[in-house]
């Protein structure tokens, strides 16, 4: 998994509330045996037409937010259903950080495990870096420092110090249980020990 440490570059806004799994990834787009091509699927019904056709209306589909990797979305992003699958979407398409007000949990968790940063903010900061992204102003979050720099300012966001390790080692939860593979190992050895009737 790409690690996350210093990302620069466009971001786009995507303030409606409440925007779902269904809504981010929908469910045509889960019948893959594997995780190529949902990078077509992410937000399918909102970036074309019925006819098939790009919707020029839809955020992402202007030239200016074209090569987005930091979306500003409205609050309780990633509701609903808990497919992995709109994670997989946006990382495919290139967002690798997502800033907004709340996240729902399994979203918000599935995002950790898979290389996307979530920072969440208070509203009014939230609001005042989305129209920010409408004048196509960039941004640059350091992770390590927990800074995000926009406009000439600087903002700090909190973290938890395990989602943080993670996302800048680019671990997932596996790779972040190998790296106890000694411990591991050495309970099992005392546990079975002492507990020799377990062992078959």
């Amino acid at each position: 998994m790409e690690p996350i440490k210093i990302v620069t570059g466009i971001m786009a806004p995507m303030m409606d509330d409440n925007i779902d799994t269904d809504v981010i990834m929908p469910k045509q787009f889960l019948k893959g045996i594997d995780r190529e091509g949902l990078d077509k699927g992410l937000f399918f019904d909102l970036r074309f037409n019925k006819s098939g056709e790009c919707n020029q209306d839809f955020v992402l589909n202007k030239a200016m937010y074209r090569g987005a990797k930091v979306l500003i979305v409205g609050d309780n992003f990633g509701c609903g259903s808990s497919r992995e699958h709109a994670v997989w979407g946006l990382k495919q398409l290139g967002i690798r950080i997502l800033i907004g007000t709340s996240f729902a949990g399994i979203f918000n968790d599935n995002c950790a495990r898979n290389g996307i940063l979530t920072i969440t903010l208070d509203h009014d900061l939230v609001l005042f870096i989305a129209e920010q992204a409408k004048k196509g102003v960039s941004i640059t979050v350091d992770l390590s420092e927990q800074l995000i720099a926009v406009a000439e300012k600087k903002i700090l966001f909190d973290i938890d110090s395990v989602k943080k390790y993670m996302l800048l080692n680019g671990l997932d939860a596996i790779d972040l249980t190998l790296q106890y593979v000694k411990e591991i190992k050495s309970f099992e050895k005392l546990y079975f020990e002492k507990n020799h009737w377990l062992k078959i």
